[in-house]
């Protein structure tokens, strides 16, 4: 995370300002335009009672309520992140009192990640954003964050310009084509990685995205964000102290053809910036609350975030020279090729059951295996007289996933078909998704693609996986983002933090998200 981007970062002096102190509009402004509004009758109340009151009746009758109305006229609204969106998801600020440069400077030891980063999920805002996309209000979005979140949730590549770079993302620098990782990559500072484009007659050396100081923001980013600036009547800054340049004089673009700039931030500079003093309204607070406080202004919803993870398990076979055994390799792998980590999966149970005529789905327990270290690679040789088997997998997975397993069963017969099987991916992914919210629970799997390898004979089935969940409802939103995933059956009954929940609750619960309250 930005653990880890500082420390690949090249070593410079100046980093800009740090240490910058997080700031609330303080309660004497906000209680001058709540006057405004009528709320005179707070007067009898204690001093906290009405600084209380004050924060939160002023913060979605006054600046929430203007802004929506600005995004609900706005004919082209444009949207800049930093990363102040992204310290919900527990991914640290850079900047703020507690930030990664702030440490650094004051020689202080950086905090621990609270998860692996290729397992940070998007928070609220990163949700609001992408269902104001899909509701054809947002038109683009303008990130200097390299966490990958917004194509997680749903922001469309197209729509989308990550000034600094992507730590998911790999680039073909002969064809153009970008590959989205499930894992961090290794590098930064537009280097070589260790794969290659897997572009059918291509195959050049791919390279990471991600930008070190003295790397100029690319033009395939630089331009479009510059062409919607232009274009936009609204810019709504979120989580940024507009301090990097030239990336922090993109929203002046707006204005002059008009626009308007807002900006949505908790940490404050000592001197106000041009930025500051050129926006129609600067709102000191957290990114999450506010944007929670519009959606609803709008009458929108914030959907729920679920997501899928593909592997592959391919089962290779090989007839001993003598005939009398059939040599078989079973390995679960990445779909980013054969090198390639797999880091949502920590260890692998492998169960061998001789089928049953009366209980062909079970069967008897024949053989197991443990596979701890990767590649998930299993050697196995079985006599030809043997019947027919399953295999059953028990995935374990690793920290930040929402389940702790899945299950999935293999039918072993030997005979490997060499035809290709592709099923309706994005069919199949949103089945999976919707399952997820019914359920309130993620391990869903499925097949989306198999294909049968004539040498050396060997079949490779592509698996989805729904890794987490996590639903929005108006209970959690000022608070954060529930996670309602849970792990194996033996705790799909479990509410969270282990509570047992009755059928009823989970009813209710359901019926909460589907109906988005």
């Amino acid at each position: 995370m930005s653990l880890g981007y500082a420390e690949k970062l090249s070593y410079i002096e100046d980093v800009g300002k740090v240490g910058m102190s997080e700031l609330f509009d303080t309660p004497r402004i906000l209680q001058e335009k709540m006057l405004l509004i009528g709320l005179e009758s707070l007067d009898g109340k204690s001093a906290d009672m009405i600084i209380h009151s004050v924060v939160i009746v002023f913060a979605k009758q006054f600046k929430i309520e203007k802004l929506a109305k600005m995004i609900r006229k706005s004919k082209h609204l444009v949207v800049f992140t930093g990363a102040g969106i992204s310290t919900s998801c527990g991914i640290p600020d850079f900047r703020g009192p507690k930030g990664i440069w702030t440490l650094q400077r004051e020689g202080k030891a950086l905090p621990e990640a609270s998860l692996p980063f290729h397992r940070a999920m998007p928070s609220m805002t990163h949700m609001a954003l992408a269902e104001l996309e899909k509701a054809g209000i947002l038109k683009f979005v303008i990130s200097q964050n390299i966490d990958g979140l917004h194509l997680r949730s749903g922001i469309p590549r197209e729509k989308l310009s990550e000034l600094h770079g992507n730590s998911f993302m790999e680039t073909c620098s002969s064809c153009g084509v970008e590959y989205f990782r499930d894992f961090e990559v290794e590098s930064i500072g537009l280097k070589d990685t260790p794969r290659h484009c897997s572009t059918v007659g291509c195959g050049a050396r791919l390279k990471d995205t991600v930008l070190d100081w003295e790397d100029a923001l690319p033009s395939k980013e630089m331009n479009p964000a510059e062409k919607h600036c232009k274009m936009a009547d609204v810019v709504l800054c979120l989580g940024t102290s507009l301090q990097i340049t030239p990336a922090c004089n993109l929203p002046l673009k707006c204005l002059h053809s008009g626009g308007k700039i807002v900006i949505v931030n908790l940490q404050v500079l000592l001197i106000k910036t041009p930025k500051d003093k050129k926006a129609n309204m600067v709102i000191h607070g957290l990114v999450d609350k506010v944007i929670v406080g519009v959606i609803d202004q709008l009458n929108m919803r914030i959907p729920p975030f679920v997501r899928t993870d593909l592997l592959q398990i391919i089962f290779s076979q090989g007839l001993s020279i003598d005939g009398r055994f059939m040599n078989w390799t079973l390995r679960v792998a990445s779909v980013h090729g054969k090198e390639a980590p797999l880091p949502f999966v920590h260890s692998v149970e492998v169960s061998l059951f001789l089928r049953i005529r009366y209980a062909p789905e079970q069967g008897k327990k024949w053989k197991e295996a443990f596979l701890n270290e990767q590649p998930l690679r299993l050697k196995r040789r079985t006599a030809t007289s043997t019947k027919p088997f399953n295999i059953i997998l028990k995935l374990n997975f690793s920290d930040g996933c929402g389940c702790s397993c899945t299950h999935i069963r293999i039918p072993v017969d030997f005979e490997v078909s060499v035809e290709c099987c592709n099923h309706d991916k994005n069919s199949i992914l949103r089945k999976l998704r919707h399952k997820a919210v019914q359920d309130l629970c993620c391990g869903q799997n499925a097949v989306i693609e198999r294909k049968g390898i004539k040498t050396p004979k060997s079949e490779v089935t592509t698996y989805a996986i729904v890794t987490n969940m996590v639903a929005y409802d108006k209970t959690s939103k000022a608070q954060g983002a529930t996670s309602l995933s849970n792990g194996s059956r033996k705790r799909q009954n479990e509410g969270v933090g282990g509570v047992q929940t009755s059928r009823k609750r989970q009813t209710e619960r359901k019926r909460k998200v589907e109906d988005g309250q």
